[in-house]
């Protein structure tokens, strides 16, 4: 038995990998798209409104197939990982621009009328107004998403990439023993999840006391 788990959890490493540079890809391209989503221009407004919707739209899995067999077969070589990180980086950055849209919108006009009234520059109004605020109110919902993308990486086991899923799938074929093995992976989603909820919620107390004074 001790000799299944070690095999299982040899898939632990890649999962967290995974998970971390996609919502490290995802978070920073969202930047980006979340500034388009509210730029003054229609155009502008609409072409990152339709490149949210086609990549939130299309399973990750979809995305996964599409990188790895149609861009990686026909374009550029790619390793199963790199793939799965370039698929799920893209859902991630339409999601994490969604995130980054509401927790602007949510921040309350009087804020920045009050920034200008103070003769503050742009770069001093995001530094010292926006972005305090801005990470205190998406905290919450970027950490919900970081627990679900963790879970949704073991569609990466789909094309080869040796994460958690994928291990624990490889030791119940040669064990036969897919009640323990499956159990086991489970409680390791479950591990992996709750230090992300804890430190989200402990940086929420922390921002929150920082924003008040």
């Amino acid at each position: 038995m001790q000799d299944t788990i070690l095999a299982i959890i040899e898939g632990v490493p890649w999962t967290v990998a995974l998970t971390a540079i996609t919502f490290l890809l995802g978070a920073i391209l969202g930047l980006p798209l979340c500034a388009m989503r509210l730029s003054k221009f229609y155009v502008i407004r609409a072409v990152a409104t339709w490149i949210v919707v086609i990549c939130r739209s299309i399973p990750p899995i979809v995305w996964l197939f599409f990188v790895f067999f149609g861009i990686g077969n026909d374009i550029i070589s790619m390793s199963p990982f790199v793939a799965a990180a370039l698929g799920l980086g893209i859902v991630t950055a339409a999601n994490m621009s969604e995130v980054y849209r509401g927790a602007l919108t949510a921040i309350h006009p009087g804020q920045f009328e009050a920034a200008r009234v103070l003769n503050l520059n742009r770069a001093q109004q995001f530094r010292d107004v926006v972005f305090p605020q801005l990470i205190r109110i998406a905290l919450p919902t970027a950490a919900t998403y970081l627990i679900g993308l963790l879970k949704d990486s073991a569609v990466a086991s789909t094309i080869g990439v040796s994460e958690l899923a994928f291990q624990a799938y490889h030791v119940s074929q040669q064990t036969f023993q897919g009640l323990s093995v499956y159990g086991a992976a489970a409680l390791l989603y479950i591990a992996l999840s709750l230090p992300i909820a804890w430190l989200s919620r402990w940086a929420d107390l922390r921002l929150r006391s920082r924003v008040s004074r």
